[in-house]
């Protein structure tokens, strides 16, 4: 996978997060993954078609996921419900869109599929591909992490 498909990614979050919840991301560490990945309490995957094929997954703690849905709602939730879920799932979906424009910018034409929230504890988690690039974000109100699973269709 090429370091280059990360930063359409980050670039969509950064400005996706200020812009909907106000909040400012900094990058943290960047780490090489060999196919899987453990549990966050919240997740959320998009497919992504098109020249470049692959999945991008969002893995965000609890109590920032509820912080996000409270900034987003003005209501204050204790637990990752549907409602939690569909928040989440939406937030995912517009950086996603915004990061398939960037790779566009970059010559890649790629669409997104419709998000999938996967909500609680589970060990480790195979994301079909040879290897992607995971990068830790950091907000005033918790750290997350964006794993990039993408190569082009003819790899």
């Amino acid at each position: 996978m090429k370091a280059e498909y990360l930063n359409p990614f980050f670039l969509a979050t950064k400005d996706v997060l200020k812009l909907m919840l106000d909040l400012e991301v900094q990058k943290g560490n960047v780490q090489i993954l060999n196919e899987m990945l453990t549990s966050s309490d919240a997740n959320v995957i998009l497919g992504v078609t098109g020249e470049l094929q692959g999945s991008i997954l969002f893995g965000f703690p609890k109590n920032m996921t509820l912080e996000m849905v409270k900034i987003m709602s003005g209501m204050a939730l204790t637990e990752i419900d549907s409602f939690v879920s569909s928040a989440l799932g939406e937030i995912a979906n517009i950086i996603g869109g915004n990061a398939v424009t960037h790779l566009a910018s970059q010559g890649y034409s790629c669409d997104i599929v419709p998000p999938q929230v996967i909500v609680g504890d589970y060990k480790a988690m195979s994301m079909a591909s040879k290897q992607a690039i995971k990068l830790s974000m950091i907000t005033k109100i918790g750290e997350f992490d964006v794993s990039v699973f993408l190569a082009e269709q003819s790899e």
